[in-house]
């Protein structure tokens, strides 16, 4: 059975252009709306700093929302603004001591989990952005290289090479 979006869809952009003209209560389901959103971007990328990567996002989304020009392209835009606030954030915090991922509670193997965390803890920002993109999103490389704002070649060799790094580290 199909649901019908276009209520919704249209419900939302109302809720934009509410938001985009001021209104606060408007602005303040919006922002509700994404928050899930925005945290499930930046948390395989900005690992432990994925909070304060959601917080910047929500924080630029409120600021410059009245300059998004298309209402519909919504998501979009909030998926670029997560994921540079989330890499940004990343690349901070490699610049810091490193220290042991915590433990976070996770549903499934939490022996799993920590092993996979550990192992994308040790790629880069950018490396975690494009498996993100492509291997949970489901980006083609064409708009996985928009989003991040690089060649397509650029993303496809980004690809190649955090895919090979995650197997190799893997493996150990």
């Amino acid at each position: 059975m199909s649901v019908d979006r276009a209520p919704q869809d249209a419900a939302r952009l109302d809720r934009v252009r509410a938001a985009q003209s001021g209104d606060l209560l408007a602005m303040g389901e919006l922002l509700d709306e994404l928050a899930g959103y925005v945290a499930s971007l930046c948390a395989p990328v900005a690992l432990d700093d994925a909070p304060d990567a959601a917080q910047e996002t929500l924080m630029l989304v409120f600021r410059d929302l009245k300059t998004l020009r298309e209402p519909a392209a919504l998501r979009a835009w909030v998926r670029r603004i997560a994921l540079r606030e989330a890499v940004r954030h990343a690349q901070r915090r490699r610049r810091e001591p490193a220290f042991e991922l915590p433990d976070l509670p996770q549903p499934g193997d939490a022996e799993l989990d920590r092993d996979v965390r550990a192992v994308l803890a040790s790629l880069s920002a950018e490396q975690r952005a494009i498996l993100v993109l492509r291997d949970l999103e489901g980006y083609s490389e064409s708009d996985a290289a928009i989003e991040l704002e690089v060649a397509k070649g650029t993303a496809k060799s980004r690809l190649h090479r955090a895919r090979a790094a995650f197997a190799e580290r893997w493996s150990r």
